[in-house]
């Protein structure tokens, strides 16, 4: 069975009432992919805005598997730490990945992100060599539109991405890079300039499908 484990941040985790593109992937690949898989990760729930804690368990289908490793104000930074764990626990085959914006916008720069990256990279292969991850490079949200220091280090950090996936992608365990979301707009597909709504959660879903597709062919057409 493959086993798929997403990883990331508010964008991932979702708040109570959404589907989240964990959802939207998980409904396209089980019409597209040809054989069994799941979700796994330590952690199940959505964010309760009221509450300020990721408490909710209100999806609006949920009817899926819900596991994952994201958490509501959590990047590169907290998830290297953690990841090393949570592969040895859980036995993901594929890790998808989108993280990064929070680390911009609240505790690193460009240049200590990407070496997060590389620690994220190296904690998990130390937990199972063969690991395979898909990386989604960060979504400029309304900030960058306004925050021009911001919006370069962004643009900076997605460079420093792409270098990261091309040095440390091996035969073995590889390491894709995703496109950004096609036709992605922070006015038509978030509700508040930063978190998808519905459109956005299938845009995301389908920049990992997308990037599976072409390089390991997992999965059929695109997410509907």
């Amino acid at each position: 069975m493959l086993r798929f484990m997403p990883v990331g941040d508010s964008m991932t985790i979702g708040s109570a009432g959404e589907h989240t593109w964990r959802y939207r992937l998980w409904r396209h690949l089980r019409g597209a992919y040809g054989g069994p898989f799941t979700f796994v990760g330590p952690r199940e729930t959505l964010y309760d805005k009221e509450a300020d804690a990721p408490t909710s368990l209100a999806y609006a289908d949920p009817a899926f598997p819900r596991a994952h490793l994201a958490g509501w104000g959590e990047g590169w930074l907290h998830m290297a730490p953690l990841i090393g764990d949570a592969v040895r626990v859980h036995r993901p085959g594929v890790l998808l990945v989108s993280l990064g914006l929070i680390d911009l916008g609240f505790y690193t720069n460009a240049e200590q992100t990407a070496e997060n990256v590389r620690a994220f990279v190296a904690g998990a292969r130390a937990a199972d060599p063969r690991i395979r991850m898909v990386l989604l490079p960060v979504i400029p949200n309304i900030r960058a539109a306004a925050d021009a220091p911001f919006a370069e280090q962004v643009d900076r950090f997605n460079v420093l991405l792409a270098k990261a996936v091309a040095d440390l992608d091996e035969p073995r365990s590889p390491l894709l890079l995703a496109s950004p979301p096609e036709g992605y707009d922070v006015h038509t597909d978030t509700y508040d300039g930063t978190h998808p709504n519905a459109r956005g959660e299938h845009l995301i879903a389908e920049a990992f499908a997308g990037a599976m597709r072409e390089a390991w062919g997992v999965g059929g057409a695109s997410v509907a």
